[in-house]
């Protein structure tokens, strides 16, 4: 009987020496991480001035990550301590209608960066959090961001990784397991938080004057910034007064595309490229917002209801491959 309990105590102590051994990892790695925080004030005051601008954060992660993404879009669109105005943040990953849709039509590594396509222009900020840094759909989103215009942070474990190395700046966690790496991450995420709200306090988010990409932001001394069809201005042009430039290239409503290309509506496509027709999509053809292109074919959402299918067409009249629906 003293024998079986002595093994049951031995058993005990077995097993809080491995999960204090998980506090000893937190422990150090926190000691290193400490040394982020020059760089975590950074991004909040930045991320301050930027959102105060008008300008807006887009979020995403997998997993454990998808959360903590999620807990700071929270925080900026509800409040961290202190009550302050709301301020522009999405989680991409939490409109699960969305994601599901776009995994299912394009793939799961288009998920974020299709939604990145939607809902980023010039100088927002795209931040995406991974452990290890290699999640192929958050490297396309930080790849369709770029040619948006936007700025790309990650949060990543420990570096080199390739979503490190693809971003504008990146705070990697110096630690083994990705369970410490998370834990941290959520320490960036409230010291982000803190960082931003004390800017707000000192009125960083009052002035306006971010340089959120700038190029985009002139306003016009010349013309009505109406151009007819297939003209692009020359490069640092100036136009007509809310529309935005990039590059020199700018779309009807003042909405980019990816690569400074316009639609027929001034909206990007799936790449921001324009049809001969002027139209945008997935095939350069026809609208992403469901609205017919310019030369009468269905947008995104038509030939989700329809049965035509005019993805990957290589020319007008090709016939269209079967295509699986929604599920």
């Amino acid at each position: 009987m003293r024998s079986r309990a002595k093994a049951v105590t031995c058993t005990a102590h077995g097993n809080t020496a491995t999960a204090t051994a998980h506090c000893d990892d937190l422990a150090k790695a926190l000691e290193a991480f400490r040394d982020h925080g020059a760089l975590i004030e950074r991004w909040g005051t930045e991320l301050a001035r930027r959102l105060g601008a008008g300008a807006r954060l887009l979020v995403a992660g997998n997993g454990g990550s998808a959360a903590q993404a999620q807990h700071l879009t929270a925080e900026l669109v509800g409040r961290y301590r202190d009550d302050r105005p709301p301020f522009s943040a999405v989680a991409l990953h939490a409109d699960t209608s969305s994601t599901t849709a776009i995994a299912n039509d394009y793939g799961v590594q288009e998920v974020f960066a299709r939604q990145t396509a939607a809902h980023g222009r010039p100088g927002d900020v795209l931040l995406l959090l991974s452990t290890s840094g290699a999640s192929a759909n958050l490297l396309a989103a930080a790849d369709r961001a770029h040619r948006l215009g936007m700025t790309v942070w990650a949060l990543t474990g420990r570096a080199p990784n390739p979503l490190h190395l693809g971003a504008d700046d990146a705070l990697c966690v110096d630690a083994p397991l990705g369970a410490t790496v998370q834990e941290l991450h959520l320490v960036a995420v409230h010291m982000l938080c803190e960082a931003f709200d004390q800017a707000v306090e000192r009125g960083e988010a009052d002035h306006g004057t971010a340089d959120t990409g700038a190029d985009d932001r002139a306003d016009a001394d010349t013309g009505d910034g109406a151009g007819g069809e297939g003209e692009r201005p020359a490069e640092g042009e100036r136009r007509g007064e809310g529309e935005r430039v990039v590059d020199g290239r700018r779309g009807q409503d003042g909405r980019p595309g990816a690569d400074g290309g316009r639609g027929a509506d001034g909206r990007p496509g799936v790449d921001g490229r324009r049809s001969a027709g002027g139209a945008t999509g997935a095939d350069h053809r026809s609208g992403v917002d469901g609205r017919p292109g310019a030369d009468g074919k269905p947008g995104v959402v038509g030939r989700l209801v329809g049965r035509a299918r005019t993805v990957g067409r290589a020319t007008p009249g090709t016939p269209a491959a079967p295509r699986k629906g929604h599920t």
